[in-house]
């Protein structure tokens, strides 16, 4: 089992920065259970969508097409951790963010949530206009 908490979030104005962190804990001897390390975000009004994902040793990195050249993921894994850098922050970018984590992913699984069996337990991030 793995445990994963994200610390973090909080109210920032329209263009302003946050740094996400999202920490591993428990079997985390085991890299197939974060090989894969991602994160999400989810409004109230809306499915949760696909932000970044990286895998181990920054392989692989994927960034959704409506945050790239804003966010950047990046992970230290000697600590077990994945950072989210979220730049130019807009109103629309208001949403809790989860990280999660899993042992792979084929194609494009990385963007879909099921790919990941663990889950924190998500940090609020509000921008204001």
């Amino acid at each position: 089992q793995i445990q994963l908490e994200e610390s973090g979030g909080g109210l920032v104005q329209a263009g302003g920065s946050l740094q996400l962190s999202c920490a591993a804990s428990g079997r985390t001897s085991s890299t197939s259970n974060t090989y894969l390390m991602g994160w999400f975000r989810q409004t109230p009004r809306q499915e949760r969508e696909f932000v970044a994902a990286m895998t181990w040793r920054g392989e692989h990195t994927y960034i959704a097409d409506s945050m790239q050249g804003r966010f950047t993921i990046s992970r230290d894994d000697a600590k077990h951790m994945v950072f989210l850098q979220m730049n130019n922050l807009k109103p629309e970018d208001t949403a809790v963010y989860y990280c999660a984590s899993g042992a792979g992913y084929s194609g494009n699984g990385y963007r879909v949530g099921s790919t990941y069996p663990y889950w924190g337990q998500g940090t609020q991030v509000t921008v204001s206009s």
